[in-house]
């Protein structure tokens, strides 16, 4: 092992294993409500419609403060921004459990997706601090193992979490939304004590080892924009975000429905709990592998196309089969494809930009993608309660994911070209 390789290796085992906790209880404190709906809808007499804008609503504010929360982040320092968040949002996710009527289920989740903003773009940029291009793809892919756990544990967990259904007077899915909201507030003072701003503020590296990382970051690839409204306005920042829009559509509608599905296939509360945490068990190996593959080969366009086309490939042979084996099979495989997008996502877009660009570009990819989980949920919804069955909105979502493949390619191809030119 080089010089660089343990420092950075000694980095990640330092920070990735609290970002992979943060990153399941976000997760987790972000689809519960999926298990919560098999027996909340009907103790509130939600219609399919009203569900699915409830559980895309949270994406709505999830989107409007990423940028924001972003650039708070970097004013303030991620130590204590994240710290609060993690607050913040702890005691919403718990608040869940006073949901009544449509209203109060919309007006939570859209607070709820508020406080959760800042998270997810934060923690991507905060890794730019800490680590260069050449180690992003594979620390990023090990971070976001946090979400396949999220479905892995808390599944099965939200599940039998259900079974409490009458304790002290509440329903099983209010327990839920409170026991599983109280860990975001305990990690936030783990944060406190782990945490460093950078790598300059961190007493548990030495004057060598900060020198080496301050070294290899600045010797990275060149960044194009350290302006935050140029950096907003890049067309790869646009076109990635509309990428991340499709790849997001397909993740959340099929997440928060899945549970749903399953259910009216026959299975029982604890059978959905874990036949989907299934194929997030396969998710984790599988992201991990992709997100090293896309370091070792230094190659991001085809990492990030074939998941979308997976993606597509499970969602229309889910919406056309008759086969209960088939479609279980195509769900496995519409599970994995979004987590393989993410190991290979933020290796490519943080290349080229950096600095306050960097925090504001990579929140506008993210809080775009994000707008994919309000649509998803809402386009398989609203078609079910129109059709009665889920078919046509995964096919609606299925092409969008086909046209921004497309959209891959040509960023790829134009990447190629421009490199060529400057070469000359």
């Amino acid at each position: 092992m080089t010089e660089q390789d343990r420092v950075f290796t000694k980095c990640a085992w330092r920070l990735v294993p609290l970002m992979l906790l943060l990153y399941f209880v976000s997760y987790l404190d972000r689809v519960n409500i999926a298990f919560a709906a098999l027996t909340m809808n009907k103790d509130l007499g939600f219609s399919p419609a009203v569900y699915g804008l409830g559980a895309g609503i949270f994406f709505i504010g999830y989107f409007l403060f990423q940028i924001p929360a972003n650039l708070m982040l970097e004013r303030f320092g991620p130590r204590r921004w994240i710290f609060f968040i993690l607050i913040l949002w702890g005691a919403l996710s718990a608040g869940n459990a006073l949901i009544r009527d449509p209203l109060t289920l919309y007006a939570l989740r859209f607070l709820l997706g508020c406080a959760e903003a800042g998270l997810y773009p934060g923690i991507v940029y905060y890794l730019t601090l800490w680590f260069p291009a050449s180690y992003r793809a594979r620390v990023t892919a090990n971070f976001h193992v946090g979400l396949p756990l999220a479905f892995v544990i808390g599944s099965p967990l939200s599940s039998y979490l259900l079974e409490l259904n009458g304790l002290g007077g509440l329903h099983g899915w209010q327990w839920m939304f409170v026991l599983e909201g109280l860990p975001a507030i305990v990690l936030a003072f783990v944060v406190l004590k782990v945490f460093a701003d950078s790598p300059a503020q961190a007493s548990w590296l030495s004057e060598a080892e900060r020198a080496t990382i301050a070294r290899h970051l600045a010797t990275g690839d060149a960044p194009q924009h350290k302006v935050l409204w140029r950096a907003l306005l890049d067309p790869r920042v646009i076109v990635l975000g509309l990428i991340f829009f499709a790849d997001q559509c397909a993740a959340s509608g099929s997440r928060f429905w899945l549970p749903q599905m399953l259910q009216g296939m026959g299975f029982s509360n604890i059978e959905v709990g874990y036949a989907v945490a299934l194929p997030f068990v396969i998710g984790i190996g599988a992201m991990s592998w992709w997100g090293h593959s896309g370091d070792k080969r230094d190659e991001r366009v085809w990492h990030i196309a074939l998941p979308l086309l997976i993606s597509a490939l499970g969602l229309l042979v889910a919406s056309v089969s008759q086969s209960p084996i088939l479609i279980l099979a195509a769900l496995v495989v519409l599970m994995i494809g979004p987590l393989l997008f993410l190991a290979a996502l933020w290796g490519f877009s943080s290349v080229f930009l950096a600095g306050r660009g960097s925090a504001g570009s990579i929140a506008m990819v993210s809080s775009l993608g994000s707008l994919g989980g309000f649509v998803g949920p809402n386009v398989i919804g609203t078609l079910k309660t129109a059709t009665g069955a889920y078919g046509p909105g995964m096919s609606v979502i299925a092409l969008m994911l086909i046209a921004s493949v497309a959209a891959v390619l040509i960023m790829g191809r134009a990447s190629t070209v421009r490199e060529k030119v400057k070469l000359a």
